[in-house]
């Protein structure tokens, strides 16, 4: 074995960032890079592929000399924004089209179309999954449909999320996928671990293009791009790499991750549950070969929402503005903020739904409509809470991280409105962190995750402290908000 610390990139959808850890979860450096959006048309979301990786390495370089050189590193870890798919040339290695981004709607019509001929149950038996544009294998067919250069590459295009993107380029060619990424793509079956050839058909996939799906521990592979070989030991999509930080290790355990978007997984164990409450079943982690499963429930847009009002709006100076501006007002005047401004998520799956502030009145301020916006997450968390339980899967506590969560205001309005504790550790960064445990068990620091939780660390504590009838009579003001954007 090299060093004890370990390399972690965390390839996220608005930035970059690398992070070195020490063995006890110490956090010794972060370096980080915004990562550029385009948006070509209404509802299209691309990025510069280069970008991602230029950016991801000279991050790990960053990184790698704050270790004192890369043998001084046992291991690397990548986490990674999912479902966003990348199209490269195994020869050459460069991309040879934009990426699509997980948040572009450009296959609605597609998928619809899918639905509306019955294919939904099928891809949901195998994949876990709904025929959404979320997800890679219907923006897969669409690049093959209209990029000439991915349709016309045969068998020298590769398609990857971006973690296999990252990996190809970190070693010079090794083209593999995570269990957790690839279960995204909607061209896996999650019951038998691999490709499915029925699905691949469906969308036109070949699979000669894709990946080799590999464990999300263990010795994946080996980059030499930092002056020394460093093993690629541990690598999961940023949910699941979530999920492993905040220790949700056993079966119940529940996390909610408020980033870009919101997103709730909740652990099933080695039970792949299937929800009749438009929920997901993902793979929380592979390791060994064998496989934990989640629920998970999805929300499109949450701190991107934030984002929005400060730079679109300009009705923030900063995101951390919010929490003041909430505790300003009492309350929230009677305004609600659907945020759909890219359809909506889970339960729903409405992805021609659009946003709405309804409830305007003289008497509202930005304050308001800031409070609002915080509200909006507590609303929609709560739409996943009911769907979970009625997929037998109640939450007992739900531990929060992401950018969102440093907001002290949004944990109590979050315990207020869940009626349970919400539970938030002083390193919020558990996307990192997991995929920190997966390259520590990888790399052989440590035996289990389990005693890779060792690394979480100290945590704050919310809980309810809201009337039930305020709780119910703020629902229901969502309830209506939401109807009036449904219908």
């Amino acid at each position: 074995m090299g060093g004890k610390t370990i390399l972690v990139i965390d390839a996220g959808t608005t930035s970059v960032r690398a992070m070195l850890f020490a063995r006890d979860g110490t956090c010794l450096g972060v370096e980080a890079r915004e990562l550029a959006q385009s948006y070509p048309r209404p509802g299209w979301v691309e990025q510069d592929a280069a970008e991602i990786w230029t950016s991801s390495l000279a991050c790990a370089r960053a990184m790698v000399e704050r270790a004192g050189g890369a043998e001084r590193i046992a291991g690397l870890g990548i986490a990674n924004q999912r479902e966003t798919v990348i199209f490269w040339s195994k020869r050459t290695g460069a991309p040879l089209a934009p990426a699509i981004v997980w948040q572009d709607r450009r296959t609605a019509e597609m998928c619809a179309q899918l639905e509306e001929a019955g294919y939904e149950a099928a891809v949901q038996a195998k994949t876990g999954l709904l025929l959404d544009p979320y997800f890679s294998a219907s923006k897969i067919a669409w690049a093959l449909a209209n990029w000439p250069d991915v349709a016309g590459a045969g068998d020298d295009l590769a398609v990857g999320t971006v973690e296999s993107w990252l990996i190809f380029k970190l070693t010079g060619g090794l083209h593999v996928s995570d269990a957790s990424n690839a279960a995204r793509t909607a061209l896996m079956d999650i019951n038998a671990g691999r490709w499915d050839a029925g699905l691949c058909d469906l969308f036109g996939v070949a699979p000669r293009t894709l990946p080799e799906i590999v464990d999300c521990a263990g010795r994946i592979g080996e980059t030499e791009a930092f002056g020394a070989p460093i093993p690629i030991c541990g690598v999961a999509g940023d949910q699941q790499a979530a999920a492993i930080g905040q220790s949700c290790l056993s079966p119940g355990a529940t996390k909610a991750t408020y980033g870009t978007g919101a997103f709730v997984l909740t652990n099933t164990g080695a039970e792949a549950r299937a929800s009749t409450n438009r929920l997901l079943t993902t793979i929380a982690w592979q390791i060994g070969g064998t496989r934990a499963y989640a629920l998970e429930g999805s929300v499109f847009v949450a701190g991107s929402l934030v984002k929005w009002l400060r730079d679109a709006l300009g009705l923030l100076a900063t995101a951390e503005e919010t929490e003041a501006l909430a505790r300003s007002v009492p309350d929230n005047a009677g305004l609600y903020l659907v945020p759909a401004l890219v359809g909506l998520g889970a339960p729903w799956w409405r992805p021609e739904a659009r946003g709405a502030l309804a409830g305007l009145n003289f008497g509202a301020t930005r304050a308001h409509v800031a409070r609002a916006a915080l509200e909006a997450q507590s609303y929609q968390t709560h739409d996943l809470m009911t769907a979970f339980a009625a997929d037998g899967a109640e939450w007992r506590e739900l531990r929060i991280d992401g950018g969102m969560a440093a907001n002290a205001w949004l944990a109590q309005d979050l315990s207020d409105m869940l009626g349970v504790e919400v539970e938030r550790p002083h390193f919020i960064e558990t996307t990192a962190l997991g995929a920190a445990m997966l390259a520590g068990v990888g790399s052989g620091l440590f035996a289990t995750l389990d005693e890779a939780a060792a690394m979480r660390g100290r945590v704050d504590r919310f809980a309810p402290a809201m009337a039930g009838e305020t709780r119910a009579a703020r629902l229901d003001g969502w309830r209506r908000a939401v109807e009036s954007v449904l219908n």
